[in-house]
C-alpha cells in the first residue's frame, strides 16, 4: 500500500457501523470489551429452596354440635364469601337426611335453608312420603350461597370431604341428594347418572341408602319432572320398608 493510499479509519467504521445498522444490527453485544477466544466461565446454578409443604386442613369435629358451630368458622372454603353462613336443622339422630347444593337467594334474610317456594315444595315432597321438615335432618353442601348459586370447582373437592364427615356424624339410614351439585359431592355422579337407583353410601357407623333426585326448584321451572322426582321418593319409601325388615 502507498504512501498516498491512506485509510479514513473514522469513514471506514462509520461505514460498517451503517452496514451493520441496515443487516438490523442496533444493540451493541457489551458496554465492555469482550474476548469472544477465552474459555466460558462455568455456569452457576442458584440454589432452589424447598418448596413449603402444604398445610393440611385441620380435622373436623367428631361430634355433631362442635362441627355444626365449626362448619360456620374460618376453616372453612366458605368463610370470605359475602352472605349469611346457614346451619343444618333437624334431629342429630333422624332416620332421613336432606342434602342440597346451597342456601336459595332469600335464604339469608329468612335465616333458614329452603325459606321460600323450594322450601314449601320440599314440604310437600316430605308429606307425600309420610315425613315432615321437623323429622329430617336438612343441610346443604354450601352453607353460603355461592356468587350465580353455583359451586366453584376449586372448592367442590373441599366441600365434598365436608359433606360427607357430616353424613357419617348424622348417620341416617335414608339420605335424600336434591340437585346435581349434591348427586356429585356424595356420589361423584352427574345427577341425570345418579337417578333411578339406590346407592350405598359407607361411614364408620354402617351404611346410608341413598336417592338422589331433581331439587325443589327445578321441579318449579319445570314441572313436567315431577313425575320422575315421585319415583325417586318411592324409592325412599321402599328403602325404608327394606331398613324396618332388617
Amino acid at each position: 500500500m502507498g504512501a498516498d493510499q491512506t485509510i479514513d479509519w473514522r469513514n471506514a467504521a462509520a461505514s460498517a457501523l451503517d452496514w451493520w445498522h441496515e443487516a438490523g444490527v442496533d444493540t451493541l453485544v457489551d458496554d465492555a470489551p469482550r474476548d469472544w477466544f477465552a474459555a466460558p466461565e462455568p455456569l452457576v446454578v442458584p440454589a432452589v429452596a424447598p418448596a413449603a409443604p402444604a398445610v393440611a386442613p385441620s380435622a373436623m369435629p367428631h361430634l355433631l354440635a362442635d362441627f355444626l358451630n365449626w362448619r360456620s368458622g374460618a376453616e372453612v372454603p366458605e368463610a370470605d364469601w359475602s352472605g349469611v353462613s346457614l346451619s343444618a336443622v333437624g334431629p342429630a339422630d333422624a332416620t332421613v337426611m336432606v342434602l342440597v347444593d346451597c342456601p336459595d337467594r332469600d335464604d339469608g334474610d329468612a335465616g333458614a335453608l329452603l325459606s321460600g317456594a323450594s322450601g314449601r315444595l320440599l314440604d310437600k315432597m316430605l308429606a307425600a312420603i309420610g315425613l315432615t321438615r321437623d323429622e329430617v335432618h336438612l343441610a346443604a353442601v354450601c352453607a353460603k350461597r355461592p356468587t350465580a348459586g353455583r359451586i366453584q370447582s376449586e372448592v367442590e373437592e373441599r366441600l365434598a370431604e365436608i359433606a360427607k364427615h357430616h353424613i357419617g356424624l348424622v348417620a341416617p339410614k335414608q339420605l335424600l341428594l336434591l340437585g346435581n351439585a349434591a348427586s356429585r359431592a356424595i356420589l361423584g355422579t352427574e345427577l341425570q347418572a345418579a337417578r333411578g337407583r339406590l346407592h350405598g353410601f359407607n361411614h364408620k357407623t354402617g351404611e346410608t341408602s341413598v336417592v338422589a333426585s331433581f331439587h325443589p326448584r327445578f321441579l318449579i321451572e319445570k314441572p313436567a319432572a315431577k313425575a320422575e322426582a315421585w319415583k325417586d321418593l318411592q324409592m325412599l319409601i321402599r328403602g325404608q320398608t327394606q331398613e324396618g325388615v332388617r
